[in-house]
């Protein structure tokens, strides 16, 4: 069935009408949520599907999410396919049985009109808690699933219409903080509910069999789309590998991701033969995440009118070798896989940048750092504070990289400084961009940030999964790999004292943590940057006078006001003979020195 085939203007009316049902059921989440993981951090996602569990759009949400969804339904049908009833509710957050990791719970409502199964929706949300051995259930040294919190196969939550009692006291009992658990899973069915209600009054204006065809019609036209697209990128294979850390578990022994861009026609292949075997820690990604980040990659390169659904997944496939870090096998941890996922784009990046240079970013921070501290109050009544932190986009073949802002893959939002303060026994004592740690280059690399917390009850427990602190963000041709991140923590009463970038521990009354995130890569010869683009970052305090001169070329007069241009095009001259480049390198990466001058940076 074609596009041809309909009215071109009710074909559009009924596109978008399907489209509005996924941001609505966002939005609902959003309005009905009592976690500040998804109301603030905006942590979870919501799609619908057709009857046969065909993804036919997804709200505006989280790219982390794109080859989640189809994935954790398909092992619902293929649980119950056949016995799937009006006034079900299905769930599912066990990896190794389509969920990707225990924190993220998948709820699916199938949708009946007259009898007839049509639809599905669904929503993705990131709990604060599902058990586990730490507050937060995201620490990055469990070294298996079992120590991770509640895996939940896919089951029925609601059984024709009857509440499964036994899977909510079961669940409940288990979680540090049951009423957020049970009112963020309420938020969940409600976006499922309107859902519901918006595609029954679909169906009853189209009829049961021309929403069907219209179904086919979307699918197929987004299909045509992603290959017309494809199409247009330049033959070939590209080849890049990109490296976390380390596992916080083999400390110093970094991770390998591969992943080779196959393109021929209007097909494109990413395989990530090559990637480091799984380990021990819980970096550990599920196929389904790796094809999100696949998916996210070049669809980014691609017209942003193309849907997000099965269609132009097509055109798309994705290949990972069984039992490594991007494609698990039981029973390996999974919690902090949102690193390894965030890495997994940078590397199709460096890819494709090989294929479409204008079109891709300078390495990002490495994606969102999770802080998340819980304790007890003086009750005995438990608070989790779980926040995922990041900050600086890569610099672009056309502009600086973005300061302050998400990384692609997850569009999420810091918490407030003033939420989190009364919502929570801490206080944040500083909240600031940093200068001088954006990667050098035609294009600056992203400013990061630096945020200070000082706890204010007796006791918790603090786990921190963050990265790049070894394996800075890579520049793009030319341009210098971004500054590293930073975990300090200060003793109250005592000195600071530099964190591994991954750690679990605790803390108690006065302590203080500070956590800087990485800063973006730079794209282009710094040497090519304007001179007078560079004043204005001294003036802004993204570049000190010391770094313009040592890292740009660019000589400022005495008072500091304007450039020296005699002098700047000599010492442009100068670091071009001693640097000897014979082609300018395709990317940079460098690992930073280990010495911290903590206090002197702070003052």
């Amino acid at each position: 069935m074609t596009t041809a085939s309909f009215d071109p203007f009710e074909f559009e009316l009924f596109r978008n009408s399907l489209l509005s049902v996924a941001d609505e059921m966002a939005l609902t989440v959003h309005r009905t949520t009592y976690s500040t993981v998804l109301r603030d951090n905006l942590d979870y996602s919501t799609a619908f599907f057709d009857g046969r569990g065909r993804m036919i759009a997804q709200g505006f949400s989280l790219p982390a999410h794109l080859g989640s969804m189809p994935t954790a339904l398909a092992a619902v049908l293929a649980r119950f396919e056949g016995a799937i009833r009006p006034g079900d509710v299905y769930a599912l957050n066990d990896p190794f049985h389509g969920g990707m990791h225990l924190p993220d719970i998948f709820i699916f409502k199938p949708i009946f009109v007259d009898g007839e199964l049509v639809a599905f929706a669904g929503t993705i949300s990131h709990h604060t808690d599902v058990g586990g051995r730490v507050a937060g259930s995201n620490a990055p040294d469990s070294i298996e699933i079992y120590q991770e919190g509640v895996r939940i196969p896919p089951m029925r939550i609601y059984d024709a219409g009857h509440r499964n009692e036994t899977f909510f006291e079961l669940l409940l009992t288990n979680v540090r903080v049951p009423d957020m658990v049970a009112g963020d899973i309420r938020a969940q069915l409600a976006a499922c509910h309107v859902a519901e209600v918006a595609f029954t009054d679909l169906c009853r204006s189209y009829g049961i069999a021309k929403v069907q065809r219209l179904t086919d019609a979307m699918l197929d036209h987004s299909e045509r789309m992603a290959r017309a697209e494809i199409a247009k990128l330049p033959d070939g294979t590209f080849t890049f590998e990109d490296f976390l850390d380390d596992d916080g578990i083999d400390v110093g022994k970094p991770i390998r991701l591969k992943v080779a861009v196959h393109k021929t026609g209007d097909r494109i292949l990413f395989d990530w033969t090559g990637s480091s075997p799984q380990v021990r820690g819980a970096l550990n990604a599920t196929l389904s995440f790796t094809k999100s980040a696949s998916y996210c990659g070049v669809l980014s390169v691609m017209e942003d009118r193309i849907p997000n659904n099965e269609g132009a997944f097509r055109a798309i496939e994705v290949v990972a070798p069984a039992g490594t870090i991007v494609n698990c096998v039981h029973p390996a941890s999974v919690a902090a896989r949102g690193l390894t996922g965030f890495r997994m784009v940078d590397t199709v990046f460096g890819a494709l940048a090989q294929m479409v240079p204008g079109k891709v970013t300078a390495a990002g921070d490495g994606g969102n750092t999770n802080i998340s501290i819980g304790g007890y109050d003086a009750e005995r009544k438990p608070y989790i504070f779980c926040d995922f932190t990041c900050c600086a986009w890569g610099g672009r073949a056309f502009a600086d990289g973005l300061d302050g802002n998400s990384h692609m893959f997850a569009n999420m939002a810091g918490q407030s400084s003033e939420v989190i303060e009364a919502e929570q026994p801490l206080f944040v004592e500083c909240y600031e961009l940093l200068g001088d740690r954006g990667g050098a280059g035609q294009f600056r690399g992203g400013a990061p940030y630096r945020r200070a917390y000082r706890f204010l009850g007796e006791e918790a427990v603090i786990s921190i999964r963050s990265d790049r602190r070894d394996i800075r963000p890579y520049g793009l041709y030319g341009g210098y790999p971004g500054g590293a991140s930073m975990n300090v923590l200060t003793r109250a009463g005592g000195a600071p004292e530099v964190y591994p970038a991954k750690f679990y521990g605790q803390l108690r009354r006065g302590d203080l943590f500070v956590h800087e995130t990485a800063a973006g890569g730079g794209w282009g010869d710094p040497l090519e940057r304007e001179p007078a683009r560079v004043l204005k970052d001294v003036w802004n305090d993204f570049v000190s006078a010391a770094s313009a001169r040592e890292l740009y070329g660019v000589v400022l007069t005495a008072d500091g006001r304007s450039v020296d241009l005699p002098a700047t095009e000599a010492l442009r001259g100068r670091i071009r003979t001693a640097r000897g480049w014979q082609e300018t390198p395709y990317a940079l990466r460098e690992t930073p020195k280990q010495a911290v001058e903590w206090p002197e940076r702070q003052a």
